[in-house]
């Protein structure tokens, strides 16, 4: 043991505590030999580049370019979006597509292109492959979004997996965002970024990278255009991102670029081009739209670490209930069971579940369990004896259970890209359902394994079905929590098929928002905790994940009353409002922090609750369009430079602009404005954009403007009510109704009303066979 590892083993201990320190040194050292031992050795390496163009054979949607080394696919799909692969990489197997790949554009030609190479031309996008391999991506008219050099692989010899770099070029005033959950941005800066799920070893803010969630989806927007890049391959690997610099006009503008390297997997990519709007809708196709949540998981839910006992959880909803503060849902955190898995009997809080659950239910308030993927080694505990029945745990190169650390001691992983072990672990659920648990939240599960030093995670060496493929965990890790969600939602919706299932991941990759939402993990607790967090819910969104939210209040300390109230206000905007801490952070209800404190809180709550008609519209858009409910202020108007570069505001779906106050003491502020009339919801001051600003922020609330024209359904005496906001002389507007049909799986019909002006009045009419009047009261505001 170097020095360093003997610090940290020091350290592992400490933190911990002695035995469980002692398993993570133990564990640290396993996972070494075994990656010494099963990994391949890494020899000398030599690179290789595609070589000269030597022909072309035409496919359906695209064509096959070969070259001296290699060979290119390249096809538009039905949808407008493109695929390329290098080295014969096919679309699948992904784990990212839902279903099967779309099928091709039977109306792309292929023609030849100057200097030897070659153009695929479909309605939405051109492709020019050049004679030495590079890669144009353009719009319909020709001008270039993005420029792929050659790749350049480095194969070892003797065999073994390729390590790959891409470097592409884009236009010099282009802007980067997603790459998954990023603490830093939303607009993601020049720098190097890693794709590898990471659980933080303790709080994480602004700057730290990676996280729990990290997918390779680029959306960049520019003057010429936006476009969407994803690089399928699940293995590890870095993206080093460089802004350009605009220069005097004289031609001397520095381009951005981007530079994805890889450990392995297939050198394969799709791409989108068109607006925001367009772009998501073309990525939820091929990856599948977002599960809609059960109505209650659109309010407010609150999160304990340690359970205690019944009267603590009753004490707690009813704490709520006299303080007037609405609460829909209560997570049970770490101590709720002993083996998170099949609860054991550690006191009358387990014994007395069920009951508790059908009590809070009738109230209105639901109990949601945390779930690990570690099993712990226990000989006759039925988790553990039925895995081992079915081989279902991930195995070493020698054929042992790779066994790894979690809260609980040893434990074992299942793998969860075989569909037996899937589908075993999906019939797990009946236990929890059956105690009166209405939703999961998987945690740990980027995987986790506590370690003294090294990663925190399983051998890279470890072996995994891969579906039948077989490999190893450098090519599984990143999608493990999405397969461990899979897992969740196909028992659930097995077991409980008349109810849409509620799953929350802290980890997952491309196609998470088929199955789930992402929680952001734990969050540090500070100002810059509450940036990190809408940093990571707007990134998602991006990336095609809607349903997201931060820890209220950051995990591991105390906050001040200010920030505390400040982080509760953003968080009743956001899609996933929960409030959660650790242990060590102290209680982190509304009325720990004080009576002015409580007052604002409540009137965020009462807000959030009248909105809850909104947000269920904007799920189901979200399931439809792939639009989030949380977007970047340029989503409409992504040519505006000052919108693309603004990070302090968002767009909740099309109607309301929230700002957000990220800084202690602050009682106004400056709000960008996209282009179009806007009105402060407190005041009813009208404002026009585009431009700047400033804005009333005090201590009760922050500022929300609603866009002029729009239709936002709310919640009044009961049931649907329509707040509309008058449009600007001479304008119109409009807006959708998505109502809530229950729990269950009927496709409720889309509502959409048309506004305009008729002198002095507002006229709201709908749209479609029979039009007329609304069926909801409609409270005109903004004349």
């Amino acid at each position: 043991m170097n020095g360093r590892d003997l610090v940290r083993s020091v350290k592992a201990a400490s933190q911990v505590g002695a035995a469980l320190g002692l398993r993570a040194v133990r564990a640290s050292w396993r996972l070494r030999r075994a990656d010494s031992a099963g990994l391949p050795r890494q020899g000398p390496a030599r690179a290789r580049v595609p070589g000269s163009v030597v022909g072309v054979d035409p496919e359906p949607g695209g064509g096959r370019v070969r070259f001296t080394r290699s060979s290119l696919r390249i096809m538009v799909a039905v949808n407008g979006a493109v695929f390329w692969g290098w080295d014969g990489a096919d679309p699948e197997p992904s784990y990212a597509l839902a279903g099967v790949c779309p099928e091709p554009d039977s109306r792309v030609t292929l023609e030849p292109d100057k200097d030897g190479g070659w153009r695929v031309v479909a309605e939405r996008a051109t492709v020019t492959v050049s004679r030495l391999g590079a890669i144009e991506l353009c719009t319909p008219g020709g001008v270039v979004l993005r420029r792929e050099l050659p790749p350049r692989w480095w194969e070892a010899e003797g065999g073994g997996e390729a390590r790959w770099a891409q470097r592409s070029e884009v236009a010099a005033d282009a802007r980067f965002f997603g790459l998954g959950g990023r603490s830093s941005g939303p607009r993601l800066r020049g720098g190097t970024y890693r794709l590898w799920n990471t659980a933080p070893a303790g709080s994480f803010g602004p700057g730290d990278d990676p996280l729990s969630v990290t997918m390779p989806v680029q959306m960049v927007v520019a003057d010429v255009g936006t476009h969407l890049v994803f690089h399928d391959t699940t293995w590890d690997g870095t993206v080093v991102l460089r802004e350009g610099r605009e220069g005097d006009g004289s031609g001397h503008d520095s381009v951005g670029a981007s530079e994805l390297r890889m450990d392995g997997g297939p050198l394969r990519c799709w791409a989108v081009v068109g607006t925001p709007a367009r772009v998501l809708h073309a990525w939820v196709q091929l990856t599948g739209g977002a599960a809609v949540p059960p109505s209650w998981a659109l309010g407010h839910q609150h999160a304990r670490w340690g359970a205690g006992t019944t009267e603590e959880v009753r004490r707690l909803v009813a704490d709520y209930k006299e303080r007037a503060l609405p609460l829909d849902a209560v997570h049970l955190d770490v101590g709720h069971h002993r083996s998170r898995h099949v609860p054991v009997d550690r006191g009358e809080l387990l014994a007395s579940l069920p009951g508790l659950a059908e009590e809070l239910r009738a109230g209105g308030v639901r109990l949601v369990s945390v779930m690990d993927p570690g099993v712990t080694v226990e000989r006759g505990e039925a988790v553990y004896e039925g895995g081992r029945t079915i081989d279902a745990f991930v195995r070493d190169t020698a054929g042992k259970a790779v066994r790894g650390v979690v809260r609980t001691g040893e434990s074992v992983y299942p793998d969860f890209t075989a569909e037996r072990v899937r589908k075993w672990w999906g019939g797990l659920y009946e236990e929890r359902l059956d105690r009166g648990f209405s939703g999961f939240w998987h945690d740990m599960n980027e995987p986790v394994s506590f370690a003294a030093f090294g990663d925190r995670t399983l051998p890279l060496s470890a072996r995994h079905d891969l579906d039948g493929r077989g490999g190893d965990h450098r090519e599984v890790h990143n999608v493990y929590g999405l397969c461990m969600t899979r897992a969740g939602y196909e028992g659930l919706r097995e077991l409980q098929p008349q109810e849409r299932p509620f799953l929350c991941s802290r980890s997952g990759w491309a196609g998470i928002q088929r199955y789930g939402g992402v929680g952001s993990g734990d969050v540090a607790t500070d100002w810059h905790g509450l940036r990190a967090s809408f940093s990571l819910v707007l990134g998602l969104g991006l990336c095609g994940v809607p349903y997201a939210g931060p820890d209220v209040g950051g995990h591991d300390g105390e906050p001040a009353p200010e920030l505390y109230l400040r982080w509760f206000q953003l968080g009743a905007y956001m899609p996933l409002f929960r409030t959660h801490s650790s242990l060590r952070a102290g209680r982190g209800e509304p009325w720990a922090f004080g009576d002015e404190g409580l007052k604002h809180a409540r009137e965020a709550l009462d807000e959030r609750r009248r909105l809850l008609p909104y947000f269920m519209t904007l799920a189901h858009f979200a399931r439809r369009t792939g639009a989030p409910y949380v977007r970047p202020l340029w989503w409409g108007s992504p040519e505006d430079r000052a919108l693309r570069d603004c990070e302090d505001a968002f767009l909740l779906g099309d109607s309301l602009l929230v700002a957000p106050v990220w800084e202690p003491g602050v009682r106004s502020r400056t709000v960008v404005l996209p282009r179009g009339r806007w009105y402060d919801t407190a005041s009813g001051e009208a404002f026009d954009g585009p431009g700047r600003v400033t804005v009333q922020a005090p201590l009760s609330r922050i500022p929300v403007l609603a866009r002029a024209g729009a239709v936002i359904p709310v919640l009044e005496g009961g049931g649907i009510a329509l707040d509309v906001w008058a449009p600007a002389p001479g304008r119109t507007g409009h807006g959708y109704v998505v109502p809530d049909l229950g729990d269950g799986w009927e496709d409720p019909r889309v509502e959409r009303y048309r506004v305009h002006r008729s002198g002095q009045r507002v006229v709201v009419e709908a749209e479609g066979e029979g039009g007329g009047q609304p069926p909801y009261p409609v409270r005109v505001r903004g004349l």
